[in-house]
């Protein structure tokens, strides 16, 4: 019999309504096929948990946050084991843990380190449905199992992973038909992708597009697990995920990040060593920096600038701060409410009129650009955080991606 690993998220589980129509599609799938169901926390469930920890102090401890965090997928999966069993079917909840899934011992931001699914396979042997809560694992670093969250989608983590050690494909159902050349909500004319590469999929995922974790799919990617993306609230058959980067040149989507900073250390001294002093200095302050760009030094002197997001910038200021004497910069600066617009697909850099187009559409939208960064298939600029909606709809409409046919160089 064949195996599938399916994968409902919160908002299709945000109701004991919906949590009946999901048990309601399982059992639809489970007609001829073994099904393993992997669920995140209802609704807006874990939003209500951060707030309540945070009434009760406003410094939780991360192991504690964890252990309460968990719980709301085991909410989820023992209501939709029920749900299963009235409608006759064998089911059993499971915890990250019970579902064999080991960790690091990272609260808050653990990862994979293996899974062990003798649990699971045991149930599948038994004829029942594994509901396996996702987010979360134990760790396997200090020997006492303690619970671990995996970090914000971190159930698309757990059913890829699961999926990887079953050898199974894995379906993500949310509450959008699948991926979109754009996001929908800012231009409606956004096309449904019938497939995407796990390479464009990665980028679309890291700079802005929130259907999936950009962690599942390289796990995806790591593992040849073949995804698909669908609605849970229709019969779409959604995006395939997977396969390899097609020679011809093409564009996938445009991404969009808001609440963007950017930091500069203006003329700092030039020599080996001191970026890895600012970096040491933003990791230790937990400060993420990514768009990374060194200008070319003159008179021993150059210009170091990277973005971080808005939420970030007070640790990276406060780390800049303390490094800056070390690396001898002559001032530190800060620019908010900027925004991050990143065109993605096979082949960009191949032409140069990708990247003219891109940058031809913003000029003409009266949109400055303060950084680009590039790679094999990607363009991103930073830009006003108030203008991202116009680059978006522009650039979406210049490369006729709400069309049957898109925007092709003329090589």
């Amino acid at each position: 019999m064949t195996l599938v690993v399916q994968k409902y998220g919160g908002s299709s589980l945000k109701n004991t309504e919906r949590i009946c129509a999901v048990a309601d599609r399982v059992a639809l799938a489970a007609k001829g096929r073994a099904v393993v169901v992997v669920v995140s926390a209802m609704g807006d469930s874990t939003d209500v948990l951060v707030a309540l920890a945070q009434d009760v102090t406003p410094s939780p401890q991360e192991r504690e946050i964890d252990m309460l965090l968990a719980t709301g997928e085991q909410v989820s999966a023992s209501l939709l084991a029920m749900a299963l069993h009235d409608r006759g079917l064998g089911a059993v909840s499971l915890t990250g843990g019970q579902a064999g899934i080991r960790t690091t011992a990272s609260f808050s931001t653990a990862r994979i380190r293996d899974v062990q699914p003798d649990r699971i396979r045991h149930e599948l042997d038994a004829g029942r449905i594994p509901i396996v809560t996702g987010f979360q694992g134990v760790e396997s670093d200090t020997g006492w199992s303690d619970v671990t969250t995996l970090g914000r989608g971190g159930s698309d983590a757990t059913a890829v992973a699961l999926a990887a050690a079953l050898g199974a494909p894995c379906e993500i159902y949310t509450d959008v038909a699948g991926i979109y050349s754009t996001d929908p909500r800012l231009v409606p004319e956004a096309r449904k992708l019938d497939s995407i590469t796990y390479e464009e999929m990665l980028e679309l995922a890291q700079y802005g597009a929130q259907v999936m974790m950009p962690r599942s799919v390289e796990l995806a990617q790591l593992w040849h697990v073949p995804l698909q993306v669908r609605s849970s609230y229709g019969v779409d058959e959604g995006t395939q995920i997977g396969g390899t980067m097609e020679h011809a040149n093409r564009v996938a989507g445009i991404a969009h990040q808001r609440d963007v900073a950017k930091v500069t250390f203006v003329g700092l001294v030039d020599r080996p060593g001191v970026a890895q002093a600012i970096f040491d200095a933003l990791s230790a302050h937990g400060a993420h920096a990514d768009m990374i760009v060194q200008n070319i030094g003159h008179g021993g002197r150059t210009d170091l600038s990277f973005t971080v997001a808005q939420a970030d910038l007070p640790r990276a200021l406060a780390a800049a701060a303390g490094v800056r004497d070390a690396v001898d910069a002559r001032d530190v600066t800060a620019k908010s409410g900027l925004a991050k617009v990143s065109v993605v697909g096979a082949g960009l850099l191949s032409s140069l009129e990708y990247a003219s187009l891109t940058f031809g559409t913003l000029g003409d939208l009266g949109i400055n650009i303060d950084m680009i960064s590039t790679s094999g298939i990607r363009i991103t600029c930073v830009i006003d955080g108030s203008r991202v909606e116009d680059a978006v709809r522009g650039l979406h409409a210049a490369f006729r991606l709400d069309g049957d046919v898109a925007w092709q160089t003329s090589a």
